[in-house]
């Protein structure tokens, strides 16, 4: 019986051997060994603390703590996390361990604008999302309209509010952002070799021409997201595969390129040192003159807007001129707004220096980033809030992910395991007992979704998109 081992491709082996030297042998040893699995607690939407009381997936605190990230685990894949209700309401990420490496050992201050260049499904984006605690910026990028599917529902899940999603190239983007970001993150298309073990399919479909292709990308990358940075602005170009063609050799060529760029540090993850798949990360800092900066080289639901309307940035708005039909609408969010979420709630002072725009039917909150971003394409822009309906406001599913208990006059708790939970995610109407309008619904108190209280029961508000069974 053959094993991932013995379907390595010859060249890749001769490369690695070549690279590891007398570490070869346990290089490749390592493929014998099962893949390595872990989750990353959401912190925008639960306690650490909090988490630990809920005693999941056999988590021992200490020992499976994930050395490069404050708040990831390893656990055992056999008890399918993707299956517990508080996956649903976003309360954790599913991340190979390797890539929590990128953005937990890089120091990202609150107030900072961020880009995601190659940001789908989401895993960098929404750890990103975790330690800019609701401040600053993230633009996240995906250029593959197939996969922003997913950067979309996962940013949502996460409870993401001064988040755009955009779809584009690096090139176009360019345009709009050239020397805006504190940081941009590139994990830039590769070969793939740390998915090896991972996934069978990625040995099937590396080759030596693929390499080479991945290269040409990097290369052009690179330039555009260095570009985007403000002077004193951190690059963190990475990769999931193992060639020095990919990783190495694209930030030594870069570097001898530009006089501008100073190295900060770089890190390998490798399966037979570490408990991960794979990961090579790289920092540099951009500077107008070398001889300024000295570095310690040892550190270590959606609907796509096009055009911002202006309109007020109250967090609450004027009730006030009621003429027109786009401030009549306004008034119904409004309403609905001073009837559900607390005036002195957390959310509305997360939001309260965005612009409330109206689009369409839709409502939205849009961080004032200063650019003017019309003809950009986007999948999102801020947090949706909800659409105006026959006269009536209908609050979005990313307004539910992004609230808390305390945010709201009313709501209902149901435990993760509970036949309650199940029913909501599977769509079905729950009795309450109870007539109180619009709920938001949490899980172990972690918001999933709305529910609509009339004569004692709860009717279902959960995305038709998202329902499924938990068996």
């Amino acid at each position: 019986m053959s094993t991932i081992k013995d379907k390595l491709p010859q060249k890749f082996k001769e490369e690695m051997k070549e690279l590891l030297g007398d570490e070869y042998s346990d290089f490749l040893e390592s493929y014998n060994n099962p893949r390595t699995n872990s989750i990353r607690i959401n912190n925008l939407k639960i306690g650490r603390e909090k988490f630990i009381s809920l005693k999941l997936f056999d988590i021992d605190f200490d020992k499976d703590a994930v050395d490069w990230s404050d708040i990831g685990y390893y656990i055992d894949s056999d008890l399918s996390p993707g299956k517990n209700a508080l996956h649903d309401a976003g309360a954790f990420y599913i991340q190979e361990p390797s890539a929590m490496s990128v953005v937990g050992c890089t120091d990202i201050k609150k107030n900072e604008h961020i880009l995601d260049l190659c940001a789908a499904p989401g895993g960098k984006s929404t750890y990103i999302l975790s330690k800019l605690e609701n401040t600053g910026l993230l633009v996240s990028n995906e250029i593959d309209s197939t996969r922003i599917k997913a950067l979309g529902e996962n940013l949502e899940r996460f409870g993401a509010i001064n988040s755009i999603i955009t779809n584009t190239d690096s090139k176009r983007l360019l345009t709009f952002f050239k020397g805006y970001f504190d940081k941009v993150f590139i994990d830039a298309p590769c070969s793939g070799q740390g998915m090896f073990r991972k996934d069978e399919y990625a040995i099937n479909d590396w080759s030596e021409s693929k390499v080479e292709e991945c290269v040409s990308i990097q290369k052009k990358i690179i330039e555009d997201g260095f570009a985007m940075l403000k002077d004193g602005g951190m690059l963190i170009y990475s990769t999931c595969t193992f060639t020095k063609r990919e990783n190495e050799d694209i930030i030594e060529e870069f570097l001898a390129n530009h006089s501008s760029a100073k190295f900060v540090n770089s890190h390998r993850i490798w399966p037979h040192k570490d408990r991960g798949e794979g990961h090579y990360c790289a920092r540099i800092i951009k500077i107008n003159n070398p001889l300024d900066l000295e570095c310690d080289s040892d550190d270590y639901s959606i609907n796509e807007i096009n055009n911002k309307i202006k309109e007020p940035k109250n967090r609450i708005l004027s009730k006030k001129n009621k003429k027109s039909r786009n401030n009549s609408d306004l008034v119904l969010y409004n309403e609905f707004i001073e009837g559900i979420i607390k005036r002195n709630s957390s959310f509305l002072k997360k939001v309260e220096g965005h612009n409330i725009i109206k689009k369409g039917n839709m409502i939205y909150s849009v961080p004032d980033i200063g650019i003017d971003l019309s003809g950009l394409k986007m999948l999102r822009s801020g947090i949706c809030l909800g659409e105006i309906k026959k006269n009536r406001f209908e609050p979005s599913h990313s307004l539910a992910s992004a609230l808390h208990t305390e945010d709201v006059n009313f709501y209902i708790d149901f435990e993760n395991e509970s036949k309650e939970i199940k029913k909501y995610i599977l769509g079905e109407s729950i009795e309450t007992g109870k007539s109180r309008g619009w709920i938001l619904v949490t899980v172990d108190g972690v918001s999933i979704g709305w529910g609509k209280e009339s004569n004692g029961v709860l009717k279902n508000k959960y995305p038709k998109g998202l329902r499924r069974a938990i068996k």
